[in-house]
């Protein structure tokens, strides 16, 4: 009988999971398809011929759309925000790990930005720009923006990480005589490396591709998601599906090098 509930409880399992596949990668191995599309062929199936054509034209003069400096403008936003959510993290968590007067309060502010809609944060910071005097754009206010949906996520995943972190190695670093300084640069930050790199890969994803708290706050120019939406009203091409595809493979690129980097980490620290 055990083994019978079992086994339904995998078929169960097994049926979601595949649906999770089919609704997360049918509508973009889609996209990815139709950005091979003939020169002559349109938005929809079936092909027209295949080609590399489309990928090409992202890189003439369009019409519409600014592939180029949208994407730069996005990058650079995205290491941005990744830098600071990375370091901001980091101190959060090594501030909390001892208790201060107002601790509790501090978190649940620190984190009160993700139960608020990102549209309206990103109202409330175009506005408060505007009233200001100053002009909204992607490298101020949009990345004020931003770092109201990375941070709390990147300090709920550092405490996470030194609650499960022991005291016993820093411990016997200070008996061995190591100050404050070195024990954490020999000791805590190579245990935490790979985490901080995932913390990182987290912050630049979500900056990335982030599109509802950039909308009131990036100002003249747009970041990728905005570029990518408004081209949907006015680009009639396949182009915009190998815009789609490039993206995409950036993002695989992007988090492929990351977890390289990580494997690297934990196997040099392994042969130490």
């Amino acid at each position: 009988m055990n083994s019978e509930k079992r086994s339904r409880e995998f078929y169960v399992l097994a049926a979601f999971f595949a649906l999770f596949v089919v609704f997360l990668y049918g509508p973009l191995s889609a996209i990815v398809i139709l950005s091979f599309q003939g020169e002559n062929g349109g938005l929809t199936f079936p092909l027209n011929g295949v080609s590399v054509h489309w990928f090409g034209n992202l890189f003439e003069q369009q019409a519409v759309g600014d592939f180029g400096g949208s994407f730069r403008r996005s990058l650079a936003l995205g290491l941005m925000v990744m830098v600071v959510t990375v370091v901001v993290s980091l101190l959060a968590g090594l501030a909390f790990r001892r208790k201060f007067i107002g601790a509790t309060a501090l978190f649940y502010l620190s984190v009160a930005s993700l139960v608020v809609p990102s549209i309206i944060i990103s109202l409330g910071i175009g506005v408060v720009f505007s009233q200001a005097g100053l002009q909204p754009a992607w490298y101020s206010s949009a990345f004020g923006a931003h770092l109201t949906w990375t941070l709390p996520f990147g300090v709920l995943i550092m405490f996470a990480i030194f609650n499960r972190f022991s005291p016993s190695y820093e411990e016997a670093a200070r008996d061995l005589g190591a100050n404050a300084w070195q024990t954490f640069r020999h000791v805590v930050l190579p245990m935490i490396a790979p985490s901080l790199i995932g913390v990182g890969l987290f912050g630049f994803t979500l900056s990335y591709d982030e599109f509802a708290r950039t909308l009131m706050t990036s100002g003249t120019y747009n970041t990728l998601p905005l570029e990518i939406y408004g081209m949907t009203t006015n680009v009639t091409t396949p182009v915009l599906y190998a815009l789609g595809t490039v993206t995409t493979f950036f993002s695989f690129l992007v988090i492929a090098g990351t977890l390289g980097l990580i494997i690297a980490m934990n196997r040099r620290r392994a042969r130490g």
